[in-house]
């Protein structure tokens, strides 16, 4: 008996082995980096020379919704402690003060007080009266923020809690809540025709504020959580400095974030100006 002869098999030619160096790899898209925002040379100067004519500076940030709880964290706060307060603001319900750079508010404050403000933004420091500049009550300062910057003058007053109340209730008169020299200060500065009475009551925003030292940096540093009625909020931290320290402060502002985590790349969102345009678009509320 003949026994069959197996079929012959073919033994697979070996693959070469390319060397991992040699290996073609698909190159990967980069993430972006955030690019931090850069003042041009003219702004800076602009800045510079404002600061000068200024009684304080503040260095501000707004930060993304996206970041709020890592940064409540890395920054430490305790919400608890933070002071719980109350903002109204007052203009007509087509925002005509605003438009014009004049911002009217008044504000609770934990505790049964409350204080006014009768602010212009932006503002040249060289229109101001110089005895005005001299009251303890005026101030004028500049905003820095990463993308750019703003002057205002505030004139400041002071009230109680109930008194706000009674004016939102429709009980006494909105002048009635600021000082002579306030009201004097809106009716230079307000387009004609519009009283200080004849404004709508747009608000209230909830707030909360609040002030710390860190350990690892000088200055004292305010944070404030604006909380608006449709759910959306505003994290803002920041610190003050006189105009001399600016360039300082800005520097060991910049390193503090840093060191807590927090990017300085974001959009930046204006507390009073989006609550104007909420109210403006929901005038029931």
């Amino acid at each position: 008996m003949t026994t069959p002869k197996r079929p012959k098999t073919t033994t697979p030619a070996k693959t070469a082995r390319v060397p991992a160096a040699k290996r073609s790899v698909k190159p990967q898209a980069a993430k972006p980096v955030p690019e931090e925002p850069v003042l041009a040379a003219d702004a800076l100067a602009k800045a510079l020379e404002l600061s000068r004519k200024s009684h304080s500076i503040e260095l501000k940030l707004t930060v993304p919704t996206s970041g709020h709880r890592a940064t409540i964290k890395a920054l430490k706060l305790d919400p608890v402690e933070a002071q719980p307060r109350q903002a109204f603001f007052f203009d007509t319900p087509n925002l005509d003060l605003f438009k014009a750079g004049v911002v009217v508010r008044a504000r609770r404050i934990q505790g049964g007080d409350a204080d006014t403000v009768v602010k212009l933004r932006p503002v040249d420091p060289d229109t101001i009266d110089p005895d005005l500049r001299r009251s303890a009550s005026f101030k004028i300062e500049l905003d820095m923020m990463p993308s750019g910057f703003v002057c205002s003058a505030s004139f400041k007053g002071v009230c109680t809690g109930k008194e706000v109340l009674d004016m939102t209730a429709g009980e006494v008169p909105l002048s009635s809540l600021f000082s002579k020299g306030q009201r004097a200060f809106y009716e230079a500065h307000a387009p004609a025709g519009i009283s200080m009475d004849s404004l709508t009551t747009m608000g209230p925003v909830f707030l909360l504020k609040s002030r710390h030292q860190p350990k690892d940096h000088d200055r004292r540093i305010t944070t404030e959580m604006w909380l608006y009625p449709d759910g959306s909020r505003i994290l803002e931290i920041s610190t003050k400095c006189l105009p001399a320290e600016a360039f300082q402060a800005a520097a060991e502002f910049k390193g503090y974030l840093a060191r807590c985590g927090i990017s300085i790349s974001g959009v930046q969102e204006p507390k009073t100006g989006t609550a104007l345009a909420y109210f403006k678009a929901h005038p029931d509320e």
